[in-house]
Formats: C-alpha cells, structure tokens, sequence
C-alpha cells in the first residue's frame, strides 16, 4: 500500500463551497440573479482605469496597494496604515484565521452565516460552532452564550448573507462588549453600500477603538467582482500580523487601479443603491400576502421562504424560474432548503421574476 502526503485532519472535514450557477439551460438567454454582482456591470472609470493597467503588465504591482490604501482612508477618514487590501475579502478573511485559529480552538459563526466561515475555520484546523438566529436574525445572546474557553473568533456578516438581515448598532456594541479581549471579533460589511438603516453600523468604530475588532469590506458587490478585490480595517497588531502571512504582491496592478477609479466615481455607486433600493422594495412588496415570507433585506439581494409544501417549495420554484432564464440561488447548502435568494436586479429582471413566482403560487401575474 503506497503511503499518500497526509493534509491537515480539518480539511479533510470541509464541505466545499458551492457557488451560484451562472448560466440557464442551453438555448435559453440568462439572467443571472445568484451571486449579489451590480446589475448596471461596473463603473466606467474603474473600466478606463483597468483598460490602462494593460500597458504595464511587465510590472510587479504596489506590494502594499498605497494608492488604493489611500483612497480609502480619505473617502472614510481612516488612517491608511491600518488598511490591509486583500485579493476579495475571502482571501482576508482565510488569513484572520490562519492567524487566529488552530487545532483545539472554536470560532463561533451565526446559523446562517456565510458558507466561507465554517470552511476556513476548518481549514485552520479549528472547530465552527453554530449560534442559533432568532427569526432568520443573528442572534447576540445565543452567540454570547457559545462562547467558550476555546472561542478565539466571532465571525459576523453584518448585513448578513443569506437572510439579508441586519444588526443595529446597538447590538452590535452589545455583541463586542460580552466578549472577552482575546476573542477577535471579524465584521464582515460586504453589503454595507446597499445599507439604508438608519442604525447601521458597518464596524468602523469598533475597529477603530477597540484591539479585538477587525472590519472586512468588498468591492465585489459594486461592480469589480471579477477582480478579487477586498480590504480590512483593524488596530496596529492584527494589521502587523495578517502583514506577516499576506503575500506580497497579492493584489494585481489592475485591480489596485479600478478600485481607485472606482472608489472616485460616487454618481456610478449611488445609481447602483438607488436601483437596488427602489426594485428591493418593490419585488419584496410584490411577493408579500403570496404564501411567501420575505425576509426584510438590507442587502442586494432578498430572500423567500416558501411554504413546507412539496407543491409549492422552493426546488421547484427554482426549476421553474430557471425555465425562464431567471437564475436564482436555492439555499440549501445554507440548511435553507424551503429558501430562495434572489439578486436585485434590473427593471426587466425583477418584473420578470415576480410574474412567473405569482404564476408559480397560483395567483394572477396581473392582479
């Protein structure tokens, strides 16, 4: 019997990471409302600013991403030494922790929490422990009362992915405060553009007054998704220390530049949330008093349960949907399998997917 190269014991525990499908059936046109991107594409200076990184592909780019480290720190009044840009916020977070997490220790993620979480907890050899949510809501006392001796993170996606949910700023300081000092507690606020409560708190302070916070943000979700692009925001020693493991030249030159450009092009970022709130609302008020529950979002995207009926569930839904070109995510990888997520999208998208779901519930499309 040949003797193989033995990976670590917690990979071997890994569910892989299922993304959202990109195409419908062969001959039917797609639209693809399954993975939270910018329906209006991306902004057209951060396309200009890509186009122009062309001329100098010979180049290793800014080891440290200063100019894009600096954009932010000015649209956001941070300081750009506590700024770590990252190849998408998922490369970020799989360094928090390596750093953070090994063998015996606990990172506690909400029920419903993004599918990255328990992956990279494991991958560092590290045990997910599940918070129960609270009505498809993360949960502040059930996560306070998972925590354990072993607990050395607190991942939070904030609005959270999949239910769109939110917590408030109050909660969240309540979160932080039941912690003890040694336990990081990792904001992910990838949707925080989209975010219209007015008591949202994407993390900023916390990470700014406080050594057991760090703040994880994207810009995947306004436009520059096939980029891989990310930061994060935290006090002087986790910086030091996610420094020690990133690579050093981990973001391409024309990433770095399209953020740039795309960071300075505010009218292009608010055409995206005005469109996302306007046809959020609306297909959410057009699904309600339909059998279905509609998860109240504050993200780009919203969430539909559908009634524990075999006739009526989400699996067919999303068959029927996909009949139509209409891309949607089912959610049973999340443990969500009466869900749906369905992306905000355009004008012609979103009339397109409240038709066939009225049709599909049995209730006139013109009613």
């Amino acid at each position: 019997m040949s003797v193989l190269p033995k990976p670590q014991s917690g990979i071997l525990k890994i569910h892989n990471y299922v993304p959202g499908r990109n195409k419908a059936p062969s001959g039917i046109k797609t639209i693809k409302l399954s993975s939270n991107e910018s329906p209006l594409g991306a902004s057209p200076k951060a396309i200009a600013a890509y186009k122009n990184a062309a001329d100098n592909l010979a180049i290793y780019p800014d080891a440290s991403s200063n100019e894009l480290r600096q954009a932010l720190a000015k649209k956001h009044d941070l300081d750009a030494k506590n700024i770590i840009i990252g190849a998408g916020s998922d490369e970020l977070l799989h360094l928090l922790a390596q750093i953070y997490l090994g063998e015996g220790d606990e990172a506690i993620v909400s029920e419903f929490g993004f599918l990255v979480y328990p992956i990279i907890t494991r991958g560092a050899s590290a045990t997910p422990v599940f918070a129960k949510s609270n009505d498809y809501h993360t949960d502040v006392d059930a996560i306070l009362a998972s925590v354990s001796e072993n607990t050395k993170i607190v991942f939070l996606d904030n609005p959270n992915n999949p239910t769109g949910t939110y917590l408030n700023a109050a909660e969240l300081r309540r979160l932080h405060a039941g912690l003890r000092p040694d336990i990081l507690l990792v904001i992910d606020s990838a949707y925080a553009e989209y975010v219209n409560a007015d008591d949202y708190d994407a993390g900023i302070e916390l990470a700014q007054t406080t050594d057991n916070t760090v703040m994880v943000r994207t810009f995947s979700k306004i436009g520059l998704a096939a980029l891989r692009l990310g930061w994060l925001y935290g006090s002087d020693h986790i910086i030091d220390a996610v420094n020690k493991l990133r690579g050093p030249f981990n973001v391409n030159m024309a990433a770095q530049a399209a953020g740039v450009a795309a960071l300075g092009d505010e009218e292009f970022t608010k055409k995206l949330v005005v469109n996302n709130t306007k046809w959020r609302d609306w297909l959410s008020n057009e699904l309600k008093g339909n059998s279905l529950k509609i998860l109240p979002s504050q993200a780009n995207f919203i969430t539909v349960i559908f009634p524990d009926d075999t006739n009526f569930s989400a699996k067919k839904a999303d068959e029927i949907l996909l009949k139509y070109g209409l891309v949607t995510r089912h959610l049973d990888a999340y443990a969500m399998p009466n869900a749906l997520r369905i992306s905000i999208g355009t004008e012609q998208a979103m009339i397109a997917v409240a038709k066939q779901l009225k049709i599909f519930m049995g209730r006139n499309s013109n009613e």
